[in-house]
C-alpha cells in the first residue's frame, strides 16, 4: 500500500513547548500579516501532554511575551512561587543553605510551579482556536528528503506490524508529511534528531551534549503538610560521589512533585537513579512531607544538561532545530521550558519572513541562529555556561563551590573575569568496569515512602501494543553479554528506570539480555548511557508509551 501525503508550509515534530510555542507563533503573525500559513503538529503521544514530564517550576517570561493574555485565557499556570529553601543533606539531617548566599539569578521570584503537561494541552487548545492542525498519536519514523538532500519533511510510521515484520489485520502505512520547512522538538535526545546530527554534522562546532536522568513522583500529601508555592532544592545526601539533586515542590490541590535527578556522568556501575530516588524520599525531612499521603504518578526523562557550549547548529537545509531538540536547559536553574518556547517562537519568525517572501524552501533559516544569539536565551545560557561542567572537572565539592562563584561574578556583571568555557565529555565514556568500583547495597522498598520499578511504571500508565517490533534496538546483538555484562555487572539493568532490560540465565551459565520493550517510559537513558553506544531507540508505534496525568 503507498503511503498518502499531505502538504503544509510548516511541519513540527513534537507537541511539548517548543513546537507548541512556534505552532502559535506562526498563525499569529498569518493573522497580523495576511499571510497565510498551514502549519501542523504531530506528536507522539496518544493525546498532547501525554510524554510530558518536567518538575516543573516554570519562568513565565516566554508566554507573557507569547500570550500575553494568558491569565485572562485561563492557562493553568498552577501556583506562584511563595518560597524557595535550598537544602544540604546529611543521612539523618539538613542545613538549609541561607537564599541570599544563593546568586540572585536562582531566585524562583515570579515563577509558578505546576503541570507542564496540563500546560501544553491548554497551549493545543489555543493552537487549535488559531488553525494549527494537531495529530497526536502518530509517531514521526523518518525524515524524508529531497533529491537535492533537503529535508522534505516526515512520515510516520506504520500502523499494525507484527513483532516478526508482518502486517496484522488492519495494517495501515504510514503518513507522509511534506513541507518547505520542518521543525524537530522532539525533545532531549530525540530519535530524528539524532539522525539530522549525523546527516548534517550539526555539533562539529560544539561540545558533547550531556545529560541527566530525572525521576519524578506525584504525591498528595496530607493538608497539615501542604504548603502551596513551596519550592525546596536539594543537594548531598544519598549521592557521594555522582552530581544530582532532588526538588520538592508544593502545587495545587494539596500535591507534591517530588523527584531526583542523577547526572548520566557518573562511573560506578552499580549505581542505580531509581534507587537513589527511593532512597531518597526515606530522609526524616523529606518523609515528614510524605507521611500520611499517597503516591499517584510516577515518570522519568533524560534532561539536557550541556549548555551553551553544547548547542549545535540550528538549522540545516529545508529545517531547525528547536527546544530541547537542540538544549536550551539552564542547569543550575532547573529551567528550560521558557527557553524551549522563546526558540520555538524565535524560529518561527525566521520562517514566516522567509515564506511570505515566497521562498519556496530553499531559502536557509541564518535569521533563526543570529536572534537566538541576540536574545535572551543566550544571555541566559552565558552566565552559568560553567556551572555543570565544573561538577565533571574538579569534582562535586570543588565544582559546586566554583559554580557558585562564577554565578555571582556573572551576576553582578564582572563575567569579564571569567571568559573561559569548559568542555564536555559524553556521558556514555564515563563508566568504570565494575572490577574497579564498590558495589552498592540499596535498601528494599518499604512500600509506604520507597517502591519497586514495576509499580512505579504502572503509575507511568505505561502501554505498548505488545505484538509489535521492539523500538529499543541493539546494533550487536553479542555486546550486552560479552560487554556490558562482562566487564560492567550489566549496568542498563539499573540504569533504566522502568525495569526494561533484565538479564536472564546467569545463574545458570547462559546469560541472555531480555528486553522488556512494553515498560519503557521514553526517557532516552538508555540510548545515552550505553557504553558502547550500542542501543539505538526509535518510535515505537504511534500513541504508545506513558500516559502522564498532572505531570
Amino acid at each position: 500500500m503507498e503511503r498518502e501525503a499531505m502538504e503544509f508550509d510548516v511541519v513540527i515534530v513534537g507537541g511539548g513547548p517548543a513546537g507548541l510555542a512556534a505552532a502559535i507563533r506562526l498563525k499569529q503573525l498569518a493573522a497580523e500579516r495576511s499571510h497565510d500559513v498551514s502549519v501542523c503538529v504531530l506528536e507522539k503521544g496518544s493525546e498532547i501532554g501525554a510524554h510530558i514530564l518536567s518538575g516543573a517550576v516554570v519562568d513565565p517570561v516566554a508566554i507573557n511575551e507569547l500570550i500575553p493574555d494568558w491569565k485572562d485565557k485561563g492557562a493553568p499556570m498552577g501556583v506562584p512561587v511563595t518560597s524557595n529553601q535550598h537544602w544540604i543533606l546529611s543521612a539523618n539531617g539538613k542545613t538549609s543553605f541561607p537564599h541570599f548566599l544563593m546568586p540572585p539569578l536562582m531566585s524562583n521570584k515570579g515563577a509558578y510551579t505546576l503541570s507542564l503537561g496540563n500546560l501544553c494541552r491548554w497551549l493545543a487548545e489555543q493552537a487549535g482556536t488559531l488553525g494549527v492542525e494537531i495529530y497526536p498519536g502518530f509517531a514521526a519514523s523518518e525524515v524524508l528528503y529531497h533529491e537535492d538532500g533537503r529535508v522534505r519533511g516526515v512520515a510516520t510510521g506504520d500502523f499494525g506490524i507484527a513483532k516478526d515484520g508482518s502486517q496484522k489485520p488492519g495494517y495501515q502505512p504510514g503518513i507522509e508529511l511534506h513541507a518547505r520547512y520542518t521543525f524537530f522538538a522532539e525533545g532531549a535526545r530525540g530519535s530524528l534528531t539524532k539522525g539530522l546530527m549525523e546527516k548534517f554534522d550539526l555539533a562539529q562546532d560544539a561540545e558533547p551534549q550531556t545529560f541527566g536522568l530525572g525521576i519524578k513522583e506525584l504525591w498528595e500529601v496530607k493538608p497539615e503538610n501542604h504548603k502551596p508555592g513551596a519550592v525546596i532544592h536539594t543537594q548531598g545526601w544519598p549521592l557521594e560521589k555522582t552530581a544530582g539533586g532532588g526538588f520538592i515542590y508544593h502545587q495545587e490541590n494539596n500535591q507534591v512533585a517530588i523527584g531526583f535527578v542523577v547526572t548520566l556522568d557518573y562511573a560506578n556501575p552499580f549505581l542505580s537513579p531509581f534507587e537513589e530516588m527511593q532512597r531518597y524520599k526515606t530522609h526524616p525531612a523529606i518523609k515528614a512531607i510524605l507521611e500520611g499521603g499517597r503516591r499517584i504518578a510516577y515518570g522519568a526523562r533524560a534532561i539536557n544538561e550541556g549548555g551553551l557550549q553544547s548547542i549545535p547548529k540550528l538549522t540545516f537545509p529545508g529545517g531547525a532545530l528547536i527546544g530541547c531538540s537542540a538544549g536550551f536547559v539552564n542547569v543550575p536553574r532547573i529551567k528550560g521550558s521558557h527557553n524551549a518556547m522563546k526558540s520555538g517562537m524565535l524560529a518561527a519568525e525566521a520562517v514566516f519572513d522567509v515564506l511570505k517572501a515566497g521562498a519556496d524552501g530553499t531559502a536557509g533559516l541564518t535569521a533563526y541562529p543570529q536572534a537566538l544569539a541576540k536574545s535572551w536565551i543566550h544571555k541566559d545560557l552565558r552566565r552559568v555556561r560553567n556551572v555543570r561542567p565544573a561538577l565533571q572537572k574538579f569534582g562535586v565539592f570543588w565544582g559546586t563551590l566554583y559554580g557558585g562563584i562564577d554565578m555571582w561574578l556573572n551576576n553582578l556583571g564582572l563575567g569579564f573575569l571569567v571568559p573561559w568555557t569548559f568542555g564536555h565529555e559524553p556521558d556514555h565514556k564515563s563508566m568504570e568496569k565494575a572490577a574497579d568500583c564498590q558495589p552498592i547495597s540499596y535498601p528494599k522498598p518499604d512500600g509506604i515512602f520507597s517502591f519497586d520499578r514495576l509499580s512505579s511504571v504502572f503509575l507511568s500508565n505505561t502501554n505498548h501494543e505488545e505484538d509489535q517490533p521492539s523500538h529499543l534496538t541493539l546494533k550487536d546483538q553479542s555486546v550486552p553479554v560479552e560487554v556490558n555484562l562482562a566487564d560492567y555487572a550489566g549496568p542498563e539493568q539499573r540504569y533504566c528506570p522502568a525495569g526494561v532490560y533484565e538479564f536472564i540465565g546467569v545463574a545458570d551459565g547462559s546469560p541472555k539480555l531480555q528486553i522488556n520493550a512494553q515498560n519503557c517510559v521514553h526517557c532516552k537513558t538508555c540510548d545515552i548511557k550505553d557504553m558502547t553506544q550500542n542501543i539505538n531507540w526509535v518510535v515505537p508505534e504511534g500513541g504508545g508509551g506513558p500516559n502522564y496525568p498532572n505531570m
